[in-house]
């Protein structure tokens, strides 16, 4: 699978593959936000709110030594 990249601006679209897309989005790291609320007749009964950050760990910070 491919995705299409948008640099913004003029620059050119950049074809990349899904497994690319995902290495660059970790080598960065990702946060996902989202909120969910059910409510019968205008009265909250559920709320759940989701933070999360997803990233790579490197062996630097693990405290491992390196092969």
């Amino acid at each position: 699978m491919t995705a299409v990249l948008d640099h913004g601006g003029d620059a050119p679209l950049e074809r990349i593959a899904l497994v690319d897309l995902l290495d660059r989005l970790l080598a960065g790291g990702v946060v996902i936000a989202g909120d969910l609320v059910i409510s019968v007749a205008d009265v909250d009964l559920v709320q759940v709110s989701l933070r999360a950050l997803i990233t790579t760990v490197r062996d630097e910070l693990l405290g491992e030594d390196s092969p």
